[in-house]
């Protein structure tokens, strides 16, 4: 009886052993690096970044200028994604494209913030996928969507799955 009992409390608690897990493909897609070549892709990188956000966003975009796309939140104990895209130049002519998620919730966020960024950088190197506003799923890059060699800058932040900021 009690084994049954902890069983049912499991899956209603979303799954003991797999809470905080994360698809290592999706892990792939979400922390290689977002680095536009020239300005031209730059361009239409940010454009589609921007439109992800006012997709996925369960919070109002705040701030919007060539640089930084940051909305509102995360509101106390709310599982909502809050989003921070950053673009930073390199010295090669190249740019970055930082991704940062994360909530305020003790339960997790949801999505998952490595799921999201995940969608999030396959939408803007292919502008297909984006799986729906706060959708979390992800499917396989296509095979235009490989790093390219450029794609070697340093990490940006996202927000991990119970909410605290992570390195991505």
């Amino acid at each position: 009886m009690k084994k049954a009992l902890l069983a049912t409390l499991c899956v209603l608690a979303a799954g003991c052993s797999t809470r905080g897990q994360v698809n290592p493909d999706v892990m792939q897609i979400a922390t290689t690096p977002l680095t536009c070549s020239n300005q031209t892709e730059c361009a239409l990188w940010w454009q589609r970044a921007q439109s992800w956000v006012s997709t996925h966003s369960k919070y109002q975009v705040e701030a919007s200028t060539d640089t930084l796309i940051q909305t509102a939140g995360p509101d106390g104990g709310k599982r909502a994604l809050a989003y921070e895209i950053t673009k930073t130049p390199n010295n090669d002519g190249t740019s970055t494209i930082g991704f940062s998620a994360h909530c305020d919730s003790s339960l997790g966020c949801k999505p998952n913030p490595w799921e999201a960024g995940a969608d999030f950088k396959e939408f803007v190197r292919s502008g297909i996928g984006g799986n729906g506003p706060q959708s979390g799923g992800v499917s396989a890059p296509p095979a235009s969507a490989a790093p390219s060699s450029l794609e070697t800058a340093p990490a940006q932040s996202v927000g991990a799955p119970g909410g605290e900021p992570v390195t991505q």
